[in-house]
């Protein structure tokens, strides 16, 4: 298109009918109304043909849009229903838009290309195709004429050169050797190509042959003249193809001017770069503990029900590991290692008491199942030079000696580092042999600590395993050390010395051997049946909704039959009744008539023509007001008289429909409330593992763990159900290290390409498009908790990049939840803050003249945690005994004696009555 006017035609015919995200736009209703709206989404939907090549469906497009006026509802409409308003689209104003931004150059049929300051403004590439370059719209033009000059016959030679070399007009003369043997190439050449090529007259033969040689550039001139070009150029590469997003992130040019990712918090004191605006305390916690605190809290809570535990927030859960002076004073402490370690072992009265995990094979000599009953005095030691303690032998100093002893063995090089003791468990299990941790744990001996001898009999059996050696001993190496004495209340009182790293790593083992129970495995087949049911449920569901919107359709159309003249209020559209996403935000028809009829006033009083300034005194206003008051009051007593009059049949006929009309929204709506039901217990089913929201460009995975196998808040019948939250907050974990080495970390050549196309490596990209903050590998965590960071994050990531397009959809899905329990957390926190610092100043004035005063719920939050799932299944918590069965005669005589000596013991005065505080001091 040469001309300007043809183009804007064209462009104008193409865009005519095609409307975009972001426009304001003309919603047209069936009835002739108008309502301006926003374009929000586009769907296209191609063409359709059947197996003769018939079309049976046109390509359409269909569009979400939201009004202007009313900004709470939206409607999906096609393009026949969209307009824009007048002047907003002409061929005027394409017109001049296109005049200032592309050019064309001065030859006949020159493509036209953007201009070179706005191309590179919005980085659009100014190569031009190939086909349309000058030159070779040259080559074709002749190449056509030349077909046309040697059609001969019916037959047509048909060959398009690519350069044509000059040739003096009338040149002849005599051809060199050199030229005949060129011409004998090409004749030979045009032979082999078509056989009958020497039945074409020899003028058309000759032609032809010239042609072919100037083609391949070998032809030299008679006149001395050399060709424009003596050698076949070849074909400039075309230009790559546009990239069809989304594509690779990292293949995405880097937006240096774009905002950097949002800082993340850190719970770890050794954070990967130390962020400046956190100044919260870590309380010692490593990086390496932060990934088994997330997925121990997350394995308690997803299966609380296998543990008869309550749930318990995130935070109660880390303020409880980090105890040191109440420690088994808090509840959610003890019983999460007894509801764990009662998985592993069967009562005595279940089986037995059988053992529900894998085990390696006791480290203890002689400790075989056999010879347990035999063996029971312990095999001597062979004899080794003992050096002699001193005057007075206690244990501590024979501990000191017996250190002393292994050290110099340690350097004499007598003693393995495997052989050399590093703790006593070992003794400990020696001195119990006939009570130990196993027959602790069938008999359920959890009180006053105990359960952590039971912890240190497993993990001693642990150690014989290869992979959990190095982890156990450093657990023992604590819990049993080398310069106690061997006993129970060693390992008990070094627990409490614990820190939170080595507690962490306790409970994962404990939860990691846990997963092999056959509870555990029997209540992931439950959840996996009951999903199955709940997606059979869900389909029931959909088809019963889906009839009820098919009925909805036919009664509006049986209502647009049976509507009265009379009736002048629009009818609601269609197409947002109908529209399955949102069937709730459909308006009812006596809403609408209401509406209908404040407009009516409206437009009434809008009505009268304005006078402008007046100098009228306020006699006359005041009885211009009292007219219009008057004619107000006749016109709402004519239209209640027209509506005291007996119906019509067909006015019967409508109202009965409006009202199946409202039955069948009503019917809609209960369907798709159960639906959410129903996704919501697919959701809290879906346990066997923890579902990622996503991937960043650099491989960062970000969890929210409360998306999947728990309710977003926690139990609602828990103890702290009034937190309001699990979680509370979005979770990045860094890069695997195959990812980091596949992607991030190239070699020297891979990392010079990619600096070559971008001017930076990836590491140097991560560096400064992430900001303050990085988690370089899968054992560093971050995370956000506020609701602004989540936002500024969705906005970080690019929807043209494979991955960051899915975790943005899944975050933007998720968006409105995750900041409401965001908000709840940061509320509860700061409010037991206050609360804290209140219980503070009220201990200071209690008296302990007596006693020492000791308030643990009012120091820590995780103190209001108790166990009510184990009191209300088992009748007690998992630290305590089983209560001892009572006879109900005995009960009910027992209880009726205290009840008998109360009455009698009460104090009483001389009328019988009992005593008042007041009436004690008195003597009667």
């Amino acid at each position: 298109m040469s001309r300007l006017d043809h183009l804007v035609d064209h462009v104008y015919e193409v865009f005519k009918n095609e409307y975009y995200p972001g426009e304001t736009v003309i919603v047209k209703f069936e009835d002739g109304g108008r309502a301006p709206a926003v374009l929000r989404e586009k769907s296209k939907y191609p063409e359709l043909l059947r197996p003769d090549g018939t079309v049976e469906r046109a390509a359409f497009s269909r569009y979400c849009v939201s009004f202007v006026n009313r900004p709470d509802e939206e409607a999906v409409v096609h393009a026949p229903h969209l307009t824009r308003e007048r002047k907003t689209f002409t061929k005027q104003r394409l017109r001049s838009f296109l005049k200032k931004t592309i050019e064309h150059e001065a030859w006949t049929g020159a493509p036209w290309c953007v201009k070179s300051q706005i191309a590179e403004e919005y980085r659009i590439t100014k190569d031009i195709p190939p086909h349309l370059t000058y030159e070779n719209q040259m080559l074709q033009r002749k190449a056509n004429l030349a077909a046309k000059k040697n059609d001969f016959e019916g037959q047509i030679v048909n060959f398009h050169p690519e350069l044509h070399p000059l040739k003096p007009k009338g040149s002849k003369g005599k051809r060199s050797a050199q030229d005949a043997a060129l011409l004998n190439e090409a004749y030979q050449r045009a032979l082999a190509a078509d056989p009958g090529f020497n039945k074409i007259p020899q003028a058309i033969q000759q032609q032809h042959i010239e042609q072919l040689l100037r083609t391949s550039g070998g032809l030299v001139h008679r006149n001395g003249f050399q060709p424009i070009a003596t050698e076949a150029q070849s074909k400039p590469p075309p230009p790559p193809p546009p990239p069809k997003y989304p594509i690779e992130d990292l293949e995405l040019t880097p937006m240096r001017d774009r905002a950097t990712r949002p800082a993340l918090k850190f719970l770890s004191i050794d954070v990967p770069k130390p962020h400046p605006a956190y100044e919260e305390p870590s309380h010692g916690i490593l990086m390496r503990s932060v990934g088994p605190l997330l997925e121990t809290w997350d394995t308690l809570n997803v299966y609380c029900e296998v543990f008869q535990l309550d749930s318990f927030t995130f935070d109660d859960y880390v303020e409880a590991l980090q105890l040191t002076d109440d420690t088994y004073h808090c509840q959610l402490l003890v019983e999460i290692h007894c509801a764990v370690l009662k998985k592993l072992v069967n009562d005595v009265n279940d089986k037995n008491g059988q053992v529900q995990v894998s085990l390696p094979e006791s480290n203890l000599p002689g400790n075989d199942e056999s010879s347990l009953a035999d063996d029971s005095v312990l095999p001597s030691p062979t004899p080794e030079p003992e050096v002699k303690p001193a005057a007075r032998t206690t244990r501590s100093s024979l501990a000191k000696s017996e250190v002393t002893e292994l050290k110099n063995g340690l350097k004499n090089g007598q003693l393995s580092v495997r052989e050399a003791k590093i703790h006593r468990a070992a003794e400990m299990e020696q001195s119990t042999r006939s009570y130990d941790w196993k027959t602790r744990l069938r008999k359920r001996d959890f009180r006053d600590g105990r359960w952590v001898y039971i912890i240190v009999g497993l993990l001693y059996q642990l150690s014989g395993d290869a992979r959990r050696r190095k982890s156990c001993d450093d657990i023992l190496r604590q819990l049993a050390p080398i310069n106690q004495e061997a006993r129970e209340e060693t390992t008990i009182s070094q627990y409490s010395l614990l820190d939170i790293n080595t507690r962490v790593k306790i409970l994962e083992i404990l939860c990691m051997l846990s997963l092999e129970t056959k509870a555990i495995r029997n209540y992931m087949e439950d959840c996996n049946n009951n999903m199955t049911d709940f997606r059979k449920e869900r389909i029931d569901m959909q088809r019963k909704r889906k009839a009820a919107v098919e009925d909805l359709r036919l009664l509006h159309e049986e209502r647009k039959t049976l509507q009265p003249e009379s009736k002048t209020a629009s009818p609601i559209p269609e197409l947002e009744e109908l529209d399955d996403s949102r069937m709730n935000g459909a308006t009812s028809i006596s809403s609408s008539v209401e509406v209908e009829d404040q407009d009516a006033v409206m437009d009434t009083e809008d009505e009268a023509p304005h006078q402008g300034r007046s100098l009228r005194r306020p006699n006359d206003r005041a009885a211009q007001r009292q007219k219009r008051l008057e004619e107000e009051k006749l016109r709402k007593e004519r239209a209640q008289a027209e509506k005291a009059k007996k119906p019509s049949k067909q006015e019967k006929q409508y109202e009965k429909v409006l009202k199946k009309i409202e039955e069948a929204k009503e019917q809609i709506r209960e369907y798709e409330e159960e639906i959410l039901v129903i996704e919501n217990d697919l959701r809290e089913a879906d346990c066997p593992r923890t579902r990622v929201l996503g991937k960043d460009r650099f491989w960062n995975r970000y969890y929210w763990f409360e998306r999947n196998a728990m309710p977003y808040a926690g139990l609602p019948d828990s103890s702290t159900a009034f937190a309001g939250f699990a979680n509370g907050c979005l979770w990045v974990q860094g890069p695997d290290d195959m990812e980091r080495q596949g992607f991030i970390e190239l070699c020297d050549a891979e990392n010079a390409q990619y600096y070559k196309a971008f001017m930076m490596t990836v590491p140097e990209r991560k560096m400064i498009e992430e900001g303050e903050t990085h988690c370089f590998n899968a054992r560093q965590w971050g995370y956000y908790d506020d609701p602004d960071d989540l936002d500024k994050l969705i906005g970080w990531l690019d929807s043209h990049g494979v991955r960051e397009t899915k975790l943005r959809k899944e975050l933007q899905a998720q968006q409105d939840k995750i900041s409401t329990y965001m908000v709840a957390r940061k509320t509860f926190l700061e409010s037991s803050e206050e609360k804290k610092i209140e219980n503070r100043e009220t201990t200071t004035r209690i008296s302990t003249r007596t006693k020492t005063y000791h308030d643990p719920a009012g120091s820590c939050r995780c103190f209001a945690w108790t166990n009510l799932t184990a009191e209300r299944e088992n009748g007690h918590i998992h630290s305590e005994p089983k209560p001892p069965a009572i006879n109900r005669k005995q009960g009910k005589a027992a209880k009726k004696a205290v009840e008998e000596e109360g009455r009698q013991t009460r104090a009483t005065n001389r009328q019988g009555k009992p005593l008042t505080r007041q009436g004690n001091r008195y003597t009667f």
